[in-house]
């Protein structure tokens, strides 16, 4: 008989995603205003590819949710964040703008927090 399947670690995942959320997210600041941006903002920057890379890291959070058994509307307002940030992050100049103002992986981190907290 296989051995079952480990557990997945709630507050392992949960850190790694927060992490992961800030640094592509709101890892500096721009000095002298409240706003942030990440990783996510400068890769978005290349024409083509990089808001679609972006997406990978959105795709691990939502599988990680997934994994520890999100309900159904939870994995669509996910997938619905990134979705919404790969669309209107695809847009030159008006998606780099999106980009310093709706942190998909932010908000999909803190979906995460609830599904894992309760």
């Amino acid at each position: 008989m296989p051995a079952p399947a480990p557990r997945p670690d709630r507050a392992a995942d949960l850190a790694r995603a927060e992490k992961l959320a800030r640094l592509l997210d709101t890892r500096w600041g721009i000095p002298g205003t409240p706003l942030r941006f990440g990783f996510d903002s400068v890769v978005g920057l290349i024409p083509g590819v990089g808001d679609t890379l972006m997406l990978l890291p959105s795709l691990w959070i939502m599988h990680t949710a997934y994994r520890h058994g999100a309900p159904a509307g939870t994995l669509v307002r996910m997938a619905g964040n990134a979705g919404l940030d790969w669309v209107l992050g695809s847009v030159p100049l008006v998606g780099d703008v999106f980009d310093l103002f709706f942190k998909s992986h932010r908000r999909n981190a803190a979906l995460l927090r609830r599904v894992l907290q309760s």
